[in-house]
């Protein structure tokens, strides 16, 4: 198929861009990497009246260290953040982008991009929620800052209002002491995850993050006192996530992958923390 007609904008400041939006609504998209958009388009699961191209605008291409936290600008690149030198501040991040896709989509592919589609099996919304981070959001009249679990409200739904866009992504940097370990089960590498762990570790226990379940990534507190047997524990996430049959994998098969999933990240970065 092809995509239903709209207009075409490529504004260079942040003003053009919200003037845009704010006169054009819902009928608006934004554009910045395009590798969901695009196919969206294609399949008219989306059908705006404008794209709003934001890659000429230079504050968006920003990537660096604020407050505590890695600061993704809305136009930066999987591949650029992965080659961005300071990124050995997050390592979960280090891991996991690499799983993200393929060379070719992750060179147009943006960070926060993947947070605004919003697909349950995505990683960088595992990644952000997982991490405790928060999304930078602005329009004509205001900015406001909401976390991960607040932004992303179900499959590809976020809680971005008309005329509003992701000005930035921001995920904390590492802590001494704390264990990151990330793996996901997917048909083929760089496909949507089928199951997606990433697991943040440290002296009092351990956040556990699922993606590829519910609609929105899930994520969990355990503490060390609590995890003798921390694949029970595991065994009552799977259940509570309260998965579903889809032609990738069963139910059944997608409890098994966060029991199994999470009880190895856990033990691992247990073990890994007693060698700190």
């Amino acid at each position: 198929m092809k995509p239903a007609a709209f207009d075409y904008a490529r504004p260079d400041t942040m003003d053009e861009a919200f003037d845009l939006l704010e006169h054009h609504g819902n009928d608006a998209q934004i554009l910045a990497g395009g590798q969901s958009l695009a196919a969206m388009l294609n399949m008219r699961l989306a059908s705006p009246r404008i794209l709003v191209d934001i890659t000429r605008i230079e504050a968006l291409r920003t990537v660096g260290t604020f407050d505590g936290a890695v600061d993704v600008g809305a136009t930066v690149t999987q591949d650029r953040l992965l080659r961005w030198p300071g990124l050995t501040t997050q390592p979960l991040l280090t891991t996991v982008l690499p799983w993200i896709g393929h060379p070719q989509t992750r060179q147009r592919g943006t960070v926060c991009g993947s947070l605004a589609h919003g697909d349950p099996s995505s990683e960088l919304p595992l990644v952000l929620a997982t991490l405790g981070g928060r999304v930078i959001l602005s329009n004509a009249k205001r900015t406001r800052t909401l976390s991960a679990a607040k932004f992303q409200t179900g499959a590809m739904r976020t809680a971005l209002e008309p005329g509003e866009m992701i000005v930035s992504a921001r995920f904390p940097t590492a802590q001494e002491g704390q264990v990151y370990r990330f793996h996901e089960v997917s048909p083929r590498r760089g496909d949507f995850a089928i199951v997606a762990v990433a697991v943040v570790a440290d002296s009092e226990g351990v956040t556990v993050g699922v993606g590829g379940v519910a609609d929105t990534p899930s994520v969990r507190r355990i503490e060390w006192l609590e995890t003798d047997a921390f694949t029970d524990a595991m065994n009552e996430f799977a259940w509570d996530l309260h998965a579903t049959n889809d032609v990738h994998a069963t139910a059944e098969t997608r409890r098994g992958l966060v029991r199994r999933l999470g009880a190895k990240l856990i033990e691992e970065a247990r073990d890994a923390l007693s060698l700190c």
